[in-house]
């Protein structure tokens, strides 16, 4: 992952211990959840994509989503709900502005 953005926050696929998140798939799955919830309004095929508030990707060769803090401000819901997601699971969050 390579992000210069002061305005992300990488939920990792590793838990607090040091384990790998299941299922390998779970990025996707996530960012599909959030896929719907984007900045401007959706255009005809966008629901084959997902939103770039919400993308999934790698970060030191695991699996990651990132997520961009405009989501907040957007949809308040999405963000507690990534953030429980990552919580509930004890996943790791790395935030760009620390």
């Amino acid at each position: 992952m390579q992000s210069n953005n002061l305005n992300e926050v990488v939920i990792l696929g590793v838990t607090r211990s040091g384990q790998v998140f299941r299922p390998s798939d779970w990025a996707e799955r996530l960012a599909g959840v959030i896929s719907s919830i984007r900045p401007a309004p959706a255009n005809p095929g966008d629901h084959f994509s997902y939103s770039p508030w919400c993308v999934p990707n790698s970060f030191n060769g695991q699996k990651c989503v990132v997520v961009h803090t405009d989501i907040r401000e957007a949809n308040v819901m999405a963000w507690d709900f990534l953030m429980g997601f990552a919580k509930d699971n004890d996943l790791q969050i790395i935030d760009s502005q620390e």
